[in-house]
């Protein structure tokens, strides 16, 4: 029986100046556990993914987002899941992120993220951050 596709939704939270981001790390016991990723989490029935990101980043690191901008979107097949991502930048946001849910939390400069282990899904992201928002690194 074929897989379905589960829908993500994932955040980009970057500071002021955009010299660096919000990532999280999943937990152990989770799909692609121990991973650090940019948070967000599955869109629900009948959610648009810029509704689903601007919920999950509520709840999952408590920020409340004003607006959203896409920035990528993509389909990844792990060996027991197939997703289907779509990564928006958040510039404009109020409260300070946090892991609310337990989860380690921290900023990253841009040009540190590669220290990082992410889940095979993120390359391209991480790619496309490094082209696109690497000149903002102060």
């Amino acid at each position: 029986m074929e897989k379905k596709r589960v829908a993500i939704a994932a955040g980009i939270i970057l500071n002021p100046e955009g010299s660096a981001v919000f990532i999280t790390r999943r937990a152990a016991k989770a799909h692609q556990g121990g991973f650090w990723e940019f948070p967000g989490g599955k869109v629900e029935g009948d959610e648009l993914p810029d509704q689903a990101v601007i919920r999950e980043l509520g709840e999952e690191v408590g920020i409340s987002v004003n607006t959203v901008e896409p920035f990528l979107s993509l389909k990844h097949d792990y060996p027991d899941k197939k997703l289907s991502f779509d990564f928006f930048l958040v510039r404009d946001f109020t409260g300070e992120p946090f892991g609310r849910e337990g989860q380690p939390g921290q900023w990253v400069k841009l040009s540190e993220l590669s220290h990082y282990d992410f889940p095979a899904a993120n390359s391209v992201v991480l790619e496309k951050m490094e082209r696109e928002l690497g000149k903002n690194e102060q």
